[in-house]
Protein backbone atom coordinates (compact mmCIF):
# COMPACT_ATOMS: atom_id res chain seq x y z
CA UNK A 1 0.00 0.00 0.00
CA UNK A 2 3.03 2.14 0.73
CA UNK A 3 4.30 2.12 -2.97
CA UNK A 4 0.45 3.10 -4.42
CA UNK A 5 0.87 6.38 -1.94
CA UNK A 6 3.84 7.20 -3.26
CA UNK A 7 3.22 6.44 -7.18
CA UNK A 8 -0.23 8.10 -6.09
CA UNK A 9 1.61 11.44 -5.16
CA UNK A 10 4.14 11.19 -7.88
CA UNK A 11 1.49 11.28 -10.54
CA UNK A 12 -0.85 14.15 -8.97
CA UNK A 13 2.44 15.98 -8.55
CA UNK A 14 3.75 15.77 -11.76
CA UNK A 15 -0.08 16.87 -13.23
CA UNK A 16 0.05 19.78 -10.88
CA UNK A 17 3.51 21.37 -12.21
CA UNK A 18 3.29 19.69 -15.70
CA UNK A 19 3.42 22.54 -18.71
CA UNK A 20 0.66 22.63 -21.29
CA UNK A 21 1.76 21.20 -24.39
CA UNK A 22 -1.17 22.39 -27.01
CA UNK A 23 0.38 21.38 -30.21
CA UNK A 24 -0.50 17.25 -29.12
CA UNK A 25 -3.38 15.83 -29.03
CA UNK A 26 -4.34 11.73 -27.57
CA UNK A 27 -6.31 9.50 -29.05
CA UNK A 28 -9.38 6.86 -27.99
CA UNK A 29 -8.49 4.44 -24.80
CA UNK A 30 -8.86 0.60 -26.21
CA UNK A 31 -12.20 0.94 -27.25
CA UNK A 32 -14.19 0.24 -30.54
CA UNK A 33 -13.06 3.04 -32.06
CA UNK A 34 -9.42 2.99 -30.74
CA UNK A 35 -6.93 3.13 -33.92
CA UNK A 36 -4.55 4.51 -36.31
CA UNK A 37 -5.71 7.88 -38.81
CA UNK A 38 -7.58 6.77 -42.14
CA UNK A 39 -5.52 8.73 -44.70
CA UNK A 40 -6.25 8.43 -48.34
CA UNK A 41 -3.01 6.88 -49.59
CA UNK A 42 -4.74 5.92 -53.25
CA UNK A 43 -5.43 8.52 -54.95
CA UNK A 44 -8.89 8.12 -55.07
CA UNK A 45 -11.20 11.06 -54.60
CA UNK A 46 -13.36 9.43 -52.57
CA UNK A 47 -13.19 10.17 -48.89
CA UNK A 48 -13.56 8.23 -46.21
CA UNK A 49 -14.32 9.07 -42.47
CA UNK A 50 -11.72 8.56 -39.30
CA UNK A 51 -12.18 6.21 -36.69
CA UNK A 52 -11.69 8.88 -34.06
CA UNK A 53 -12.29 12.29 -33.37
CA UNK A 54 -10.61 15.23 -31.11
CA UNK A 55 -9.30 14.41 -27.49
CA UNK A 56 -9.76 10.82 -26.81
CA UNK A 57 -7.77 9.31 -24.06
CA UNK A 58 -4.93 7.62 -25.95
CA UNK A 59 -4.94 4.09 -27.98
CA UNK A 60 -2.76 1.50 -26.29
CA UNK A 61 -0.60 -0.61 -28.15
CA UNK A 62 1.01 -3.02 -25.70
CA UNK A 63 -0.23 -2.68 -21.63
CA UNK A 64 0.65 -3.88 -18.35
CA UNK A 65 -1.12 -3.53 -14.91
CA UNK A 66 -1.57 -4.60 -11.30
CA UNK A 67 -5.20 -4.85 -10.07
CA UNK A 68 -5.86 -5.17 -6.32
CA UNK A 69 -8.98 -5.94 -4.51
CA UNK A 70 -9.02 -4.68 -0.79
CA UNK A 71 -10.75 -7.05 1.57
CA UNK A 72 -14.50 -8.39 1.51
CA UNK A 73 -16.90 -11.35 2.89
CA UNK A 74 -17.30 -14.18 0.12
CA UNK A 75 -20.37 -16.83 1.10
CA UNK A 76 -21.06 -19.53 -1.27
CA UNK A 77 -23.17 -22.28 -1.27
CA UNK A 78 -23.33 -26.35 -1.54
CA UNK A 79 -23.82 -27.68 -5.34
CA UNK A 80 -27.09 -28.58 -5.52
CA UNK A 81 -30.03 -27.09 -7.39
CA UNK A 82 -31.28 -24.02 -6.93
CA UNK A 83 -34.24 -21.75 -8.57
CA UNK A 84 -33.51 -18.31 -9.99
CA UNK A 85 -35.23 -16.48 -7.22
CA UNK A 86 -33.43 -18.25 -4.75
CA UNK A 87 -32.84 -15.41 -1.79
CA UNK A 88 -32.28 -17.51 1.61
CA UNK A 89 -29.65 -19.65 0.53
CA UNK A 90 -27.80 -21.27 3.85
CA UNK A 91 -24.09 -20.46 2.92
CA UNK A 92 -21.95 -24.02 2.82
CA UNK A 93 -18.05 -22.31 3.01
CA UNK A 94 -17.77 -18.94 3.93
CA UNK A 95 -14.58 -16.68 4.08
CA UNK A 96 -13.00 -13.20 4.74
CA UNK A 97 -10.61 -12.27 1.60
CA UNK A 98 -7.67 -10.57 2.57
CA UNK A 99 -7.05 -9.53 -0.98
CA UNK A 100 -7.62 -9.97 -4.72
CA UNK A 101 -4.69 -8.83 -7.09
CA UNK A 102 -3.10 -9.98 -10.63
CA UNK A 103 -1.30 -8.60 -13.42
CA UNK A 104 -3.13 -7.77 -16.60
CA UNK A 105 -1.06 -7.86 -19.48
CA UNK A 106 -2.88 -6.59 -23.19
CA UNK A 107 -1.56 -6.25 -26.75
CA UNK A 108 -3.46 -4.37 -29.90
CA UNK A 109 -1.49 -4.55 -33.18
CA UNK A 110 -2.64 -3.07 -36.82
CA UNK A 111 -2.40 -5.38 -39.31
CA UNK A 112 -4.01 -3.30 -42.19
CA UNK A 113 -4.13 0.43 -41.99
CA UNK A 114 -5.63 1.94 -45.29
CA UNK A 115 -8.04 4.40 -45.87
CA UNK A 116 -11.13 1.47 -46.64
CA UNK A 117 -10.11 -0.77 -44.23
CA UNK A 118 -8.58 -1.52 -40.69
CA UNK A 119 -8.03 -4.43 -38.90
CA UNK A 120 -6.34 -5.02 -35.73
CA UNK A 121 -5.36 -8.72 -33.77
CA UNK A 122 -4.56 -8.65 -30.08
CA UNK A 123 -4.12 -10.56 -26.66
CA UNK A 124 -5.09 -10.52 -23.31
CA UNK A 125 -3.80 -12.04 -19.92
CA UNK A 126 -5.37 -11.86 -16.28
CA UNK A 127 -4.81 -13.15 -13.24
CA UNK A 128 -6.17 -13.11 -9.94
CA UNK A 129 -4.96 -14.52 -6.60
CA UNK A 130 -7.38 -15.21 -3.68
CA UNK A 131 -5.37 -14.50 -0.52
CA UNK A 132 -7.80 -15.86 2.75
CA UNK A 133 -7.49 -14.59 6.15
CA UNK A 134 -6.18 -17.32 8.73
CA UNK A 135 -8.63 -18.58 10.16
CA UNK A 136 -10.92 -19.87 7.34
CA UNK A 137 -11.00 -23.31 6.72
CA UNK A 138 -12.53 -24.43 3.17
CA UNK A 139 -13.97 -28.15 2.80
CA UNK A 140 -10.45 -30.16 1.73
CA UNK A 141 -10.66 -30.36 -2.29
CA UNK A 142 -13.52 -30.54 -2.49
CA UNK A 143 -15.23 -26.56 -1.98
CA UNK A 144 -14.91 -23.54 -4.17
CA UNK A 145 -12.91 -21.67 -2.02
CA UNK A 146 -10.15 -24.40 -1.75
CA UNK A 147 -9.62 -23.85 -5.83
CA UNK A 148 -9.85 -20.18 -5.61
CA UNK A 149 -7.00 -20.71 -2.55
CA UNK A 150 -4.69 -23.13 -4.63
CA UNK A 151 -5.02 -21.69 -8.65
CA UNK A 152 -7.23 -18.37 -8.44
CA UNK A 153 -8.75 -17.41 -11.37
CA UNK A 154 -6.90 -16.87 -14.81
CA UNK A 155 -8.09 -15.79 -18.61
CA UNK A 156 -6.08 -16.04 -21.53
CA UNK A 157 -7.46 -14.51 -25.24
CA UNK A 158 -7.47 -13.63 -28.39
CA UNK A 159 -9.55 -10.77 -29.89
CA UNK A 160 -9.65 -8.94 -33.34
CA UNK A 161 -11.19 -5.81 -34.31
CA UNK A 162 -12.06 -4.16 -38.29
CA UNK A 163 -13.24 -0.89 -39.07
CA UNK A 164 -14.73 -0.36 -42.63
CA UNK A 165 -15.80 3.09 -43.48
CA UNK A 166 -18.26 3.34 -45.98
CA UNK A 167 -18.21 7.11 -46.86
CA UNK A 168 -17.14 10.49 -44.99
CA UNK A 169 -19.75 9.74 -42.64
CA UNK A 170 -20.72 6.09 -41.78
CA UNK A 171 -18.83 3.08 -40.80
CA UNK A 172 -18.96 -0.59 -39.61
CA UNK A 173 -17.23 -2.12 -36.71
CA UNK A 174 -16.99 -5.81 -35.78
CA UNK A 175 -15.41 -7.13 -32.38
CA UNK A 176 -14.78 -11.24 -32.40
CA UNK A 177 -12.95 -12.38 -29.29
CA UNK A 178 -12.15 -15.99 -27.60
CA UNK A 179 -11.14 -16.01 -24.11
CA UNK A 180 -10.16 -19.30 -22.24
CA UNK A 181 -11.07 -18.87 -18.34
CA UNK A 182 -10.97 -20.67 -14.92
CA UNK A 183 -8.74 -22.02 -12.28
CA UNK A 184 -6.07 -23.51 -14.07
CA UNK A 185 -1.89 -22.30 -14.32
CA UNK A 186 0.45 -22.38 -17.40
CA UNK A 187 1.80 -25.45 -15.95
CA UNK A 188 -2.16 -27.10 -15.92
CA UNK A 189 -4.06 -25.21 -19.06
CA UNK A 190 -7.35 -26.20 -19.49
CA UNK A 191 -8.50 -28.02 -22.69
CA UNK A 192 -9.59 -25.45 -25.56
CA UNK A 193 -13.15 -27.00 -25.99
CA UNK A 194 -13.72 -24.43 -23.22
CA UNK A 195 -13.25 -21.37 -24.79
CA UNK A 196 -16.03 -18.83 -24.46
CA UNK A 197 -16.52 -16.78 -28.06
CA UNK A 198 -17.61 -12.82 -27.95
CA UNK A 199 -18.90 -11.08 -30.78
CA UNK A 200 -20.26 -7.23 -31.32
CA UNK A 201 -21.37 -5.81 -34.65
CA UNK A 202 -21.90 -1.49 -35.08
CA UNK A 203 -23.10 0.37 -37.49
CA UNK A 204 -22.35 4.43 -36.94
CA UNK A 205 -21.85 7.77 -37.57
CA UNK A 206 -18.92 10.13 -37.29
CA UNK A 207 -20.56 13.60 -38.35
CA UNK A 208 -17.81 15.61 -37.54
CA UNK A 209 -14.35 15.84 -35.56
CA UNK A 210 -15.99 16.03 -32.05
CA UNK A 211 -18.68 12.93 -32.31
CA UNK A 212 -19.01 9.49 -33.67
CA UNK A 213 -22.02 7.23 -32.46
CA UNK A 214 -22.40 3.85 -33.00
CA UNK A 215 -25.54 1.07 -32.37
CA UNK A 216 -25.40 -2.33 -32.62
CA UNK A 217 -25.37 -6.03 -31.15
CA UNK A 218 -23.30 -8.07 -29.19
CA UNK A 219 -23.01 -12.10 -28.24
CA UNK A 220 -21.22 -11.18 -24.47
CA UNK A 221 -19.42 -12.96 -21.38
CA UNK A 222 -18.79 -9.18 -19.63
CA UNK A 223 -20.98 -9.82 -16.68
CA UNK A 224 -20.68 -13.87 -16.22
CA UNK A 225 -23.04 -15.77 -18.70
CA UNK A 226 -24.05 -15.69 -21.87
CA UNK A 227 -25.60 -12.85 -23.24
CA UNK A 228 -26.95 -10.79 -26.55
CA UNK A 229 -27.56 -7.44 -25.99
CA UNK A 230 -28.33 -4.13 -27.67
CA UNK A 231 -25.23 -1.31 -27.39
CA UNK A 232 -24.46 2.16 -28.04
CA UNK A 233 -21.59 3.89 -28.54
CA UNK A 234 -21.11 8.07 -28.29
CA UNK A 235 -17.81 9.56 -28.49
CA UNK A 236 -18.31 12.92 -27.86
CA UNK A 237 -15.68 16.49 -27.00
CA UNK A 238 -17.46 19.96 -26.26
CA UNK A 239 -16.35 22.70 -28.32
CA UNK A 240 -13.84 23.83 -26.03
CA UNK A 241 -12.21 20.52 -25.71
CA UNK A 242 -11.44 20.06 -22.05
CA UNK A 243 -14.68 17.97 -21.62
CA UNK A 244 -16.47 14.73 -23.33
CA UNK A 245 -17.43 11.45 -22.78
CA UNK A 246 -16.46 7.64 -24.13
CA UNK A 247 -19.08 5.74 -24.16
CA UNK A 248 -20.03 2.42 -25.05
CA UNK A 249 -23.01 1.44 -23.67
CA UNK A 250 -23.90 -1.00 -21.11
CA UNK A 251 -19.96 -2.03 -21.02
CA UNK A 252 -18.68 0.97 -19.82
CA UNK A 253 -19.69 5.08 -19.50
CA UNK A 254 -17.00 7.82 -18.69
CA UNK A 255 -16.95 11.31 -18.44
CA UNK A 256 -13.06 12.67 -19.56
CA UNK A 257 -12.10 16.04 -18.52
CA UNK A 258 -8.44 17.22 -20.40
CA UNK A 259 -5.66 19.08 -18.41
CA UNK A 260 -3.69 19.18 -21.46
CA UNK A 261 -2.63 17.07 -24.36
CA UNK A 262 -0.56 15.23 -21.41
CA UNK A 263 -3.14 14.61 -19.04
CA UNK A 264 -6.84 13.85 -18.44
CA UNK A 265 -8.95 12.02 -15.71
CA UNK A 266 -11.94 9.32 -16.61
CA UNK A 267 -14.52 9.18 -14.10
CA UNK A 268 -17.44 6.21 -14.57
CA UNK A 269 -17.76 2.74 -14.53
CA UNK A 270 -17.30 -0.46 -16.25
CA UNK A 271 -18.94 -4.10 -16.26
CA UNK A 272 -16.19 -6.62 -16.03
CA UNK A 273 -16.03 -10.43 -15.86
CA UNK A 274 -16.32 -13.75 -17.70
CA UNK A 275 -17.15 -17.46 -17.08
CA UNK A 276 -14.96 -19.88 -15.97
CA UNK A 277 -14.56 -23.36 -15.77
CA UNK A 278 -13.94 -24.31 -12.38
CA UNK A 279 -12.25 -27.92 -11.66
CA UNK A 280 -11.85 -30.09 -8.71
CA UNK A 281 -15.19 -29.32 -6.95
CA UNK A 282 -17.08 -32.36 -6.16
CA UNK A 283 -20.50 -32.18 -7.76
CA UNK A 284 -24.01 -34.42 -7.51
CA UNK A 285 -24.03 -34.67 -11.02
CA UNK A 286 -21.74 -35.74 -14.21
CA UNK A 287 -21.43 -32.26 -15.30
CA UNK A 288 -18.72 -29.35 -15.38
CA UNK A 289 -18.77 -25.96 -12.99
CA UNK A 290 -19.05 -22.69 -15.11
CA UNK A 291 -18.42 -19.65 -12.45
CA UNK A 292 -20.58 -17.14 -13.98
CA UNK A 293 -18.23 -13.87 -12.40
CA UNK A 294 -19.22 -10.66 -12.78
CA UNK A 295 -18.65 -7.15 -11.67
CA UNK A 296 -19.95 -3.39 -11.37
CA UNK A 297 -16.95 -1.23 -11.10
CA UNK A 298 -17.27 2.97 -10.40
CA UNK A 299 -14.11 4.34 -11.01
CA UNK A 300 -11.60 7.21 -11.56
CA UNK A 301 -8.81 7.00 -13.30
CA UNK A 302 -6.05 9.33 -14.06
CA UNK A 303 -3.71 9.05 -17.34
CA UNK A 304 -0.57 10.93 -18.04
CA UNK A 305 2.60 11.19 -20.11
CA UNK A 306 5.77 10.26 -19.04
CA UNK A 307 7.70 10.17 -21.71
CA UNK A 308 7.28 9.48 -25.89
CA UNK A 309 4.95 7.32 -26.56
CA UNK A 310 4.71 5.98 -22.93
CA UNK A 311 1.80 6.94 -20.48
CA UNK A 312 0.91 5.77 -17.52
CA UNK A 313 -2.36 5.68 -14.81
CA UNK A 314 -3.81 5.20 -12.20
CA UNK A 315 -7.32 3.94 -11.36
CA UNK A 316 -8.87 3.67 -7.99
CA UNK A 317 -12.77 3.00 -7.35
CA UNK A 318 -15.35 0.78 -5.61
CA UNK A 319 -16.26 -2.85 -6.62
CA UNK A 320 -19.89 -4.15 -6.46
CA UNK A 321 -20.60 -7.33 -7.23
CA UNK A 322 -23.02 -8.28 -10.00
CA UNK A 323 -22.96 -12.34 -10.02
CA UNK A 324 -21.04 -14.70 -8.61
CA UNK A 325 -23.23 -17.60 -9.14
CA UNK A 326 -22.17 -21.05 -11.20
CA UNK A 327 -23.90 -22.94 -13.40
CA UNK A 328 -23.72 -26.74 -14.71
CA UNK A 329 -22.77 -27.29 -18.44
CA UNK A 330 -21.76 -30.39 -20.37
CA UNK A 331 -18.46 -31.69 -20.72
CA UNK A 332 -18.51 -31.25 -24.25
CA UNK A 333 -17.55 -27.47 -23.57
CA UNK A 334 -21.12 -26.44 -24.72
CA UNK A 335 -22.76 -23.59 -22.84
CA UNK A 336 -26.58 -21.87 -22.65
CA UNK A 337 -28.66 -18.97 -22.96
CA UNK A 338 -30.75 -18.18 -19.75
CA UNK A 339 -30.94 -14.39 -20.17
CA UNK A 340 -33.45 -12.51 -18.25
CA UNK A 341 -36.10 -14.65 -18.91
CA UNK A 342 -34.82 -18.05 -18.77
CA UNK A 343 -35.77 -20.54 -15.60
CA UNK A 344 -32.97 -22.87 -15.83
CA UNK A 345 -31.77 -23.54 -11.91
CA UNK A 346 -28.38 -22.37 -10.89
CA UNK A 347 -25.30 -24.86 -9.27
CA UNK A 348 -24.44 -22.72 -6.70
CA UNK A 349 -25.99 -19.35 -4.92
CA UNK A 350 -23.06 -17.17 -4.16
CA UNK A 351 -22.43 -13.85 -2.39
CA UNK A 352 -19.40 -11.48 -2.30
CA UNK A 353 -19.38 -7.91 -0.28
CA UNK A 354 -17.85 -5.21 -2.35
CA UNK A 355 -14.73 -3.76 -2.06
CA UNK A 356 -12.59 -0.54 -2.72
CA UNK A 357 -10.10 -1.42 -5.59
CA UNK A 358 -7.12 -0.16 -7.53
CA UNK A 359 -5.06 -0.56 -10.17
CA UNK A 360 -1.38 0.94 -11.76
CA UNK A 361 -0.60 0.46 -15.34
CA UNK A 362 2.21 1.33 -17.72
CA UNK A 363 0.84 1.50 -21.83
CA UNK A 364 2.53 1.99 -24.82
CA UNK A 365 0.13 3.86 -27.04
CA UNK A 366 0.08 4.62 -30.49
CA UNK A 367 1.62 7.88 -32.07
Amino acid sequence: MKYFILLLFFFIGSALFAQTDSTQKVEEEEDYSAYENVTSSDGQNKSFCNPKIFDLSPARFISIAWDHQLPYDIKLSKPGFYPKDSSNVVPYETANVNSTSGIRLFANIPVISSNKFLWQLGLNYWNMKYVFSENTTPTPNAGLIQQLQNDGLTTMGLHSTVYKPLNDKQFILMQVSADLSGNYTFSNIQDLKYTKYSASILWGKRPNDRKQWAVGLTRTYRVGQLNFLPIVLYNWTAPNRKWGTEILFPARVHVRKNFNARSLVMAGYELEGQSYRIGGVTLPVDKELELRRGELRLRLEYQRQLMGFIWGTIQAGYRFNYSYNADYTEKDGSDFFRGFVGTQEYAMINKLGGAPYFNIGIHLVSP
